[in-house]
């Protein structure tokens, strides 16, 4: 317990801002721990490849929607592999032990043309990893979530539509207050 305390503090510490939420824009930040599939304790954040995304790996996602409809999805990870370009995307599923589980990348108009697998229809947050294991990336888009579709980020081994799913956190998108 002393353990799960300390580690919740060391996460907040982490990933402590300091920013408030402006007037007119709603917000919800969810910060999660990964642990493998079979974890005795089950976890948000899965992670299906612990020489990119290693056990005791934090995430935190901030979505922030204004009263227009624009959204912003930053997500930052801390203790993931040291130099590595990552892949993130908005998938529609909740994770699962299986990293299929997760369904198909969020969109904002259903297709599967260029004109609907772009940055601009679905959330694209790729990154390089810093010296020191930690990576961050921010998406804006003029649309908001539908509530329900859009619940996990999927982390893959490379940017882009390339690449492996080596971890996935459960996010409620959608739900912001």
């Amino acid at each position: 317990m002393v353990a799960a305390v300390y580690a919740g503090a060391l996460a907040a510490a982490l990933f402590a801002t300091g920013s408030a939420t402006a007037p007119g824009v709603s917000s919800l930040e969810t910060v999660g721990e990964f642990a493998p599939p079979n974890a005795s304790v089950s976890s948000k954040a899965v992670t299906y490849n612990q020489s990119l995304v290693p056990s005791g790996t934090w995430i935190r996602v901030r979505q922030q929607t204004q009263r227009n409809g624009a959204t912003t999805v930053q997500v930052r990870v801390t203790g993931i592999k040291a130099g590595h370009l990552f892949g993130v995307h908005v998938h529609q599923k909740a994770c699962g032990a299986d990293p299929a589980a997760a369904g198909s990348h969020y969109q904002d108009k259903a297709g599967t043309d260029s004109t609907h697998v772009n940055a601009a229809n679905e959330v694209w947050l790729d990154f390089k990893s810093d010296s020191h294991g930690g990576g961050m990336a921010t998406a804006q888009h003029t649309w908001t979530f539908r509530k329900g579709e859009a619940s996990s980020v999927v982390i893959h081994s490379e940017p882009g539509m390339k690449g492996s799913r080596v971890a996935c956190f459960t996010v409620p998108f959608g739900e912001t207050s």
